[in-house]
C-alpha cells in the first residue's frame, strides 16, 4: 500500500499538476498581498508620491503603468517562490529516494523513446 502511494506521488504528471494548481494559487495570493502591501507603495514613492503612483495622463486619459509594473513583479516573484519552495525541494527528495534500478528504468525509457523517433524518421524518409 505504501509502495503504491509512493509510486503515485513520484509520477511526474501528478506532481506537476499538484504544484501548478495548489501551490501556484497559494503563492499567487501570498505574493499578490506582498505587491499590494509593499510594491505599490514603493512605486508610488518612486514616481512622485501621488495618491495613485505610477501613472500618467494624455489628453485626459490615465495610463496606470504602476499597476502593470506591480503585476510583472508579482508574476516573477510568484514563479521564483514556486520554484524555490516546491520544485527544488521536490527534485532533491526525488533524487534522494530514487533507487539505481528506477534511475536505470527512466534512462532506458528515454533511450526507447529516442530509438522510436529515429525509427519513425527513417520510415518517413524511406517512404519519400
Amino acid at each position: 500500500m505504501i509502495k503504491g502511494f509512493k509510486e503515485f506521488l513520484m509520477r511526474g504528471n501528478v506532481v506537476d499538476l499538484a504544484v501548478a494548481f495548489v501551490m501556484g494559487a497559494a503563492m499567487t495570493a501570498l505574493v499578490a498581498s506582498l505587491g499590494d502591501a509593499f510594491i505599490n507603495p514603493l512605486i508610488t514613492l518612486v514616481t512622485g508620491g501621488s495618491e495613485i503612483g505610477g501613472s500618467f495622463t494624455v489628453n485626459g486619459v490615465e495610463f496606470p503603468y504602476g499597476t502593470f509594473v506591480n503585476g510583472l513583479l508579482v508574476f516573477f516573484l510568484t514563479a521564483a517562490a514556486v520554484y524555490f519552495v516546491v520544485v527544488v525541494p521536490y527534485n532533491r527528495v526525488r533524487d534522494r529516494f530514487m533507487t539505481p534500478a528506477e534511475e536505470e528504468k527512466v534512462e532506458r525509457e528515454e533511450q526507447i523513446v529516442l530509438l522510436e523517433q529515429i525509427r519513425d524518421a527513417l520510415l518517413e524518409q524511406s517512404r519519400r
